[in-house]
Parts: C-alpha cells; sequence; structure tokens
C-alpha cells in the first residue's frame, strides 16, 4: 500500500503553486549560471524558507548531470547536529513509499530502505515526524526535475563512533557512481534569536 509523505511546508515555507514554484526554481538555477558535470556526485545545500536559501541552494543544484543517476541518497539534517523534531542517537529512515511536491512525486527505493534496515541500525521516522521535518523537503523540488528514486535519511544526535559506524554502512553507496546524495543543512545560526550569538556579541571587527 502507498503511504505518503505530504509536501507539509508547501504554501508556508515555500510556494504551493506549481506554475509560479517551477518558475522560480528555473530562474533561480538559470541565474546560476552553472555547468553540469558528471563528476559531482553530491551537494550539501540550506533547508530555509525558500525566500531566504531558494536562490543559494541553486548554486549546489545547479551542478548536477543526472544523465548516470538513478538513486538520490537524501541526507536530512546536517552530519554534526540533530534533527529539528524528534531525538534519536541514530539515523532514520521514512515509512512513507512516497514524498510528494507540488511539482511531482519522488518514490522511496523499497529495496534500499530494506538494505538499510536490515543492518540493525537504524530507526523508522512516524509519518508525523516525518511530515514535521522540514529540512529534507526543502531540497526535492529541485530533486522531482529528474527520474529517479530516493533514500530520505534524518540523521540523529550521532556519536562519534557513530558517525564513523554509519559511514562504513553508506560507503559502498557512495562508491555507486549511478548514486548522489543531497546533504541538507542549516551551516549555521547566528544573531540574537539563537544560543551562542558570539558574533553579534563581539560587534562589528
Amino acid at each position: 500500500m502507498e503511504k505518503i509523505r505530504r509536501a507539509s511546508h508547501a504554501g508556508s515555507w515555500y510556494t504551493d503553486n506549481p506554475k509560479k514554484l517551477a518558475e522560480e526554481l528555473e530562474g533561480w538555477l538559470t541565474a546560476s549560471s552553472l555547468a553540469k558535470s558528471s563528476d559531482i556526485r553530491g551537494v550539501i545545500a540550506p533547508h530555509a524558507g525558500y525566500s531566504y536559501s531558494g536562490r543559494a541552494a541553486a548554486y549546489a543544484f545547479g551542478n548536477i548531470d543526472p544523465a548516470n543517476i538513478a538513486l538520490y541518497a537524501a541526507v536530512l539534517g546536517c552530519f554534526s547536529g540533530p534533527s529539528h523534531h524528534y531525538y534519536t542517537p541514530k539515523c532514520a529512515l521514512s515509512k512513507a513509499t512516497v514524498y510528494k511536491t507540488p511539482i511531482g512525486d519522488l518514490p522511496i527505493d523499497q529495496e534500499v530502505n530494506e538494505e538499510l534496515k536490515a543492518t540493525g541500525k537504524f530507526e523508522f521516522m512516524d509519518l508525523h515526524v516525518d511530515e514535521a521535518e522540514h529540512s529534507m523537503e526543502m531540497h526535492l523540488p529541485y530533486l522531482v526535475k529528474h527520474p529517479v528514486k530516493i533514500v530520505p535519511i534524518l540523521v540523529g544526535a550521532l556519536s562519534a563512533e557513530n558517525e564513523a559506524m554509519y559511514g562504513r554502512l553508506l560507503a559502498k553507496y557512495v562508491d555507486d557512481p549511478t548514486n548522489f546524495f543531497s546533504v541538507s543543512s542549516d551551516f549555521c545560526h547566528w544573531g540574537s534569536r539563537y544560543v551562542p550569538d558570539y558574533c553579534c556579541r563581539i560587534g562589528p571587527h
């Protein structure tokens, strides 16, 4: 049975109008003026609302040459930090079978999901956790134009030991030239809304 992960942040973090969204993405990609390269096997890109990060993300996704890519390993959150709504010291997989976007759907590669599950090292996100998490959703509209499957991976608060362990488990997928890794990150949180706010306290320099 199909289990759908809705585009839960469409209409707030980015437009839910398919025509407008497609035009925005194409405009940002065109403005980036990047040459596509088959050497690009992964990107790290921001996951804020598109009014803040949509244009910047184009400078990551604009390099992708999809000709030889069959699978996107969609990594939720940055490797060194926790997810936004769910605490886990592990990595977690999605229970969904498809991720929806306003401009198309992305099926989840169930075969790879089962391979990762069989290691005994991955948890599964409940659907409400999956839909509350915005980090990968902000990448999906850039990926959906390519006819590929995805494997969403939520990264928890990993110890150095677990980071190394997950690195070993994912290494064979990194080595496969038909796989692509999309890593979603805040990069940083600076300003009076966040702690620490070191850059604000030291003033101009």
